[in-house]
């Protein structure tokens, strides 16, 4: 297993208006994080939050390509971004925490039960369930891989794992003192990251394979 220091390649915030970063979310140009009562558009181009929805949103965030799915306690929140009009709900399991969109499905992450579940979009089903070593926070695929955000204490992580076993692949550790809540893949060379009770969105160079 490899294990290297994170990358910071950008940091963004502190914002008006925003005291936690839970879920984050890339929808190609702009990045979406939830604020707990909100759910805002970031423009990593800029830094500047260009506008927001007013819609609970207190954990993950995930893009299908065309809607955006919210977790709000015990709910999945299926949302029109361009309105932020609730579309539907779907039960989630308890503790939920990071969110994301793959293979059709979406994948959650259980914070204290250390667990991602992969859920049918439609009911809320239980598909899989991936047990960790770790409290899981954020989840997002990229190119085949799946990465998980872990925070526990002053300690916090992205790790690459096997979503098959669970195995570990590749830890990439945070600096001291900054932690991950919500993740997201940029489809390139960047994982943004949400900070947080720091009111920050990160993000950190993603590794890439030799071809």
């Amino acid at each position: 297993m490899k294990t290297s220091a994170a990358e910071v390649l950008h940091e963004y915030g502190p914002f008006t208006g925003v005291d936690q970063v839970a879920g984050v979310t890339f929808d190609g140009r702009h990045v979406w994080f939830a604020s707990g009562d909100r759910l805002n558009v970031l423009d990593p181009a800029t830094g500047d939050i260009v506008r927001w929805h007013d819609v609970a949103a207190d954990a993950g965030t995930a893009f299908d390509g065309t809607h955006l799915f919210q977790l709000a306690e015990d709910r999945i929140q299926k949302i029109d971004p361009a309105t932020g009009r609730v579309l539907s709900t779907i039960p989630a399991p308890d503790g939920g925490s990071g969110l994301a969109w793959a293979e059709g499905t979406l994948w959650l992450g259980q914070y204290q039960d250390r667990r991602i579940h992969q859920l049918d979009p439609d009911t809320g089903a239980v598909l899989r369930v991936i047990e960790s070593d770790r409290m899981v926070t954020g989840v997002t695929w990229v190119d085949g891989e799946l990465w998980h955000g872990t925070w526990e204490g002053e300690e916090s992580e992205v790790r690459h794992i096997d979503p098959a076993t669970g195995e570990v692949l590749e830890r990439l550790r945070m600096p001291d003192g900054v932690g991950v809540s919500g993740l997201e893949a940029d489809g390139g060379d960047r994982f943004f990251c949400g900070g947080g009770n720091s009111g920050r969105v990160r993000a950190i160079r993603r590794p890439r394979r030799a071809t």
